[in-house]
């Protein structure tokens, strides 16, 4: 349904030009739920907002192709993309504190969502709306119409988030870490939510977390980006017990179990490098600890098994700790 050929994203700055992601190329099934994971600054959100073109367009420079359905979304007026976003794909965004605006009531905001694409009646908006808080598990959803943000907790602000972009019904739903900032009761519920609404209705659904945990509850498949970069892709089971990519593995390995006491949590040294001084060749090198000469020269993603692929030099002879070890 979704298919992205070698999208890179740029940034135009005081200092010149930085390139934020490079060649993205990944697809997303009809249904399907994809989980994307990587530290932080390394180019999970924009990947995301680059898809439905919520960028600055005055200090962006996007190239390569993003085909929803066949269509190019890169090269489409304005006025097209409109009519795409919200309709064929939904965004839940970071913060549901802040992504609610505080002077209009939930519902308002909701229906207006709909009205934006379908033309229909206030009242039937407003009885769409309502049925929306009710599927996302809002209790007295009339009444909860009327209300403003503030008088939400943070979880049934997310609820509000997600019925916002699932009322038009969405092909795609893109999901940036919404579950960050809850506590792990209505963590749950969100994460059981979003998978019963993409069981029930068919949605596509990408998902956008740290939290690997969360990551192997809800998806089916598994991309890990690093600097900009994919550099894993494979089925989420296949990637959390065997990764492929010592990236991948690193993150594993750095969440916390059950250990001897005083035992050391194992972590990744360094840090993530900034867009604007990027290694040469693989840009895990400086970090791993199997980098070999090799890994100087330029990666590409290599097939391992069916449907799943790493960018590292050495992943065929690597045997990297996953979850289980």
């Amino acid at each position: 349904m979704l298919e992205v050929q070698d999208l890179s994203v740029s940034f135009l700055t005081g200092r010149g030009r930085v390139a934020v992601t490079r060649k993205l190329n990944f697809t997303i099934a009809a249904g399907e739920r994809l989980g994307v994971v990587g530290e932080s600054g390394c180019g999970k959100s924009v990947t995301g907002l680059s898809i439905l073109r919520l960028l600055p367009e005055q200090n962006t420079v996007m190239q390569g192709r993003v085909l929803m359905q066949g269509q190019d979304l890169v090269g489409l007026p304005e006025s097209r993309m409109r009519a795409i976003r919200g309709r064929d794909i939904a965004m839940i965004f970071q913060e549901p504190m802040t992504a609610l605006d505080p002077v209009f009531s939930i519902g308002h905001q909701i229906a207006e969502a709909y009205r934006c694409h379908f033309p229909v009646s206030p009242a039937e908006a407003r009885e769409r709306a309502v049925d929306a808080l009710a599927r996302v598990g809002i209790s007295t959803p009339a009444r909860r119409y009327d209300e403003y943000p503030h008088q939400f907790s943070g979880g049934m602000r997310q609820r509000v988030m997600i019925a916002m972009a699932l009322i038009c019904e969405p092909k795609l739903l893109i999901a940036d870490e919404p579950t960050t900032a809850l506590d792990v009761t209505v963590q749950a519920q969100i994460t059981d939510l979003l998978r019963e609404l993409s069981d029930r209705a068919g949605t596509a659904l990408m998902f956008i977390s740290h939290d690997l945990g969360v990551v192997a509850e809800v998806c089916t498949r598994m991309l890990t980006m690093y600097a900009g970069e994919i550099v894993e892709d494979g089925p989420v089971d296949a990637a959390l017990v065997r990764p492929r990519h010592p990236y991948t593995s690193g993150l594993l390995r750095s969440l916390p179990r059950l250990a001897k006491r005083r035992e050391a949590l194992p972590s990744i040294r360094g840090r993530v490098p900034s867009p604007s001084e990027m290694p040469t060749g693989c840009r895990f090198r400086e970090r791993c600890d199997h980098a070999a000469p090799q890994c100087s020269r330029e990666q590409v993603a290599q097939q391992l098994e069916a449907g799943h692929l790493a960018r590292c030099e050495r992943a065929a002879d690597l045997h990297l700790p996953g979850v289980l070890n």
